[in-house]
């Protein structure tokens, strides 16, 4: 007893001590947070963190920072980021000043922006192609972003933004853009009239899109009305990234080991399928607006990117048509695919300062609630899943632009090349060359060594 007696002593107090320091449930101290300075205190009941920034600028430095910002939209696109930028004139909390001007279209903004470079009217924060980024970054003029996507105080949490958005902004290992916008090429299909046509399922490789398309051809022409005897199927479209997105569902592509890359069996496979089904009558060329054809049942498939989707919405309103249609990846056997595109935010080369608060910009037009407006307002792709959470509305009212969200686990990149920019100019014109001298599907091999030919005179 003599022995246990100053054991319950030492428990007591020991336990006493915890007592005495244990923080009652509900009155916890939230964290707080400075991030106007280099170092951030986060205090809970459990721990007390300081987290510095490694980026070495003096935020008072940030204070009055007057920053421009060139863009390549107008209209809605534009409107919509100008409110953007005077929502955070007025609010960020370093004083930062942001404007904004429009050069109209990429074009434009690529040239515009290559002549200012060498001069002091240069911009500090671009909104131009991935492809645009590759060559200004190769050419020593922009910023690596790498070190504040990882700073610990002004990094950004990318883990929800999808591969396919994240991956294409990096050159070998540096990150020298981050996406701003992206969309992608898809497939639509009028599921009422191919239950009509006895088709229960959506295709789900090539030989099932042919099926499809050529019995939707074939009903055309059983029909009263001659003049839409060649209709049915699909409607040709010779935009590059619908070129670009036929060669993946194959297996092909424009690159093998970092070099242009035609002339493959994958590539000559999808060219010569696409000119047999034209062949067969089963594609079709010469809608006037392909959209419209398609609400009239002119063509069971039609291929847009994602900002088209209302218009299609529109147009089967407009003529009463009450056809359940669908976005559908380009279809393989591998669950098809798509060629995801867009703009990115592209810091310029200047003083730590500016780059930092260009930085901070493009971070805050990454937030959730930014890139739920961008949606409402442009009707492409989220760039982080999460903010799904934030557009519940907006998917009940857009059914069609939910199922291709849905379709991102299938996107693939474009090349990460700054050439790309030229080069798919040219396979939409040699895609397009297929079609108009009506060459025969046995000599869509010429047309690739020649394509490859000329992508590699591009690319010196």
């Amino acid at each position: 007893m003599k022995k246990i007696l100053p054991l319950f002593l030492v428990l007591s107090i020991i336990l006493s001590a915890c007592s005495a320091t244990e923080t009652p449930a509900g009155d916890t101290k939230p964290a707080s947070t400075k991030q106007g300075n280099e170092t951030e205190t986060v205090s809970t009941e459990e721990s007390s963190v300081e987290t510095v920034s490694r980026l070495e600028v003096d935020m008072e430095a940030l204070k009055g920072l007057e920053l421009s910002v060139w863009t390549p939209w107008y209209g809605v696109e534009q409107g919509l980021f100008e409110t953007f930028v005077s929502e955070f004139n007025t609010n960020n909390e370093w004083g930062i000043k942001v404007t904004a001007q429009s050069q109209i279209n990429f074009t434009n903004l690529y040239e515009v922006t290559t002549a200012s470079l060498p001069t002091e009217d240069r911009p500090d924060l671009v909104i131009a192609l991935p492809e645009h980024a590759q060559s200004w970054f190769a050419d020593g003029v922009t910023t690596d972003l790498t070190n504040y996507v990882e700073d610990p105080l002004y990094g950004l949490k990318a883990d929800d933004i999808p591969f396919a958005f994240w991956s294409q902004d990096i050159s070998s290992k540096a990150r020298v853009a981050v996406p701003a916008q992206r969309t992608a090429q898809v497939m639509l299909w009028n599921q009422t009239w191919a239950d009509e046509l006895n088709i229960n399922v959506a295709p789900a490789s090539a030989d099932a899109f042919r099926s499809q398309a050529c019995r939707a051809h074939t009903a055309m022409g059983k029909d009263a009305f001659a003049e839409n005897d060649a209709m049915g199927g699909w409607i040709v479209d010779t935009q590059p990234m619908t070129a670009y997105a036929w060669m993946l569902s194959f297996g092909g592509g424009v690159l093998e080991e970092g070099n242009y890359r035609f002339l493959s069996p994958d590539n000559i496979d999808a060219f010569k399928f696409l000119r047999e089904l034209s062949e067969a009558n089963c594609a079709w060329q010469g809608a006037a607006d392909p959209i419209s054809s398609f609400a009239n049942r002119e063509a069971l498939f039609i291929t847009v990117s994602l900002s088209d989707l209302p218009n299609v919405t529109r147009a089967f309103a407009s003529v009463e048509n009450r056809d359940t249609w669908v976005v559908l990846p380009f279809p393989n056997k591998n669950g098809g695919s798509i060629a995801v595109y867009g703009s990115s935010y592209i810091v310029m080369k200047s003083t730590p300062e500016e780059q930092l608060a260009a930085w901070l910009f493009v971070r805050w037009l990454l937030d959730n609630e930014q890139d739920a407006r961008w949606v409402e307002a442009t009707h492409l792709f989220p760039l982080r899943e999460s903010t799904v959470n934030l557009l519940g509305d907006y998917e009940k009212n857009h059914p069609q632009w939910k199922q291709a969200v849905e379709l991102l686990s299938q996107g693939e990149l474009q090349p990460q090349l700054g050439s790309w920019r030229t080069i798919k100019v040219m396979l939409g014109d040699g895609f397009a060359h297929m079609y108009r001298v009506n060459v025969p599907s046995g000599q869509v091999a010429a047309i690739l060594a020649q394509m490859e030919t000329m992508a590699k005179d591009l690319s010196k």
